[in-house]
């Protein structure tokens, strides 16, 4: 959740970790290694834990 925190208020979104050789084939906006500059207005958390506890949080700007 911090993550996700941090990325709507600082408007930047962290890089993808272990992602060296992305596949030409699929053509999403990944961010490799170094985080973009990029206008983040909302961002999801999700948490998974055993016996099937989960928890999700949308963290947003106010406008």
């Amino acid at each position: 959740m911090v993550i996700a925190t941090k990325a709507v208020v600082e408007s930047l979104i962290p890089p993808t970790i272990n992602l060296e050789n992305p596949d030409p084939n699929c053509d999403l906006d990944y961010t490799p290694l170094v985080p973009k500059q990029r206008t983040v207005r909302a961002a999801l958390s999700n948490s998974f834990g055993f016996g099937g506890h989960n928890a999700c949080i949308i963290v947003g700007k106010l406008r």
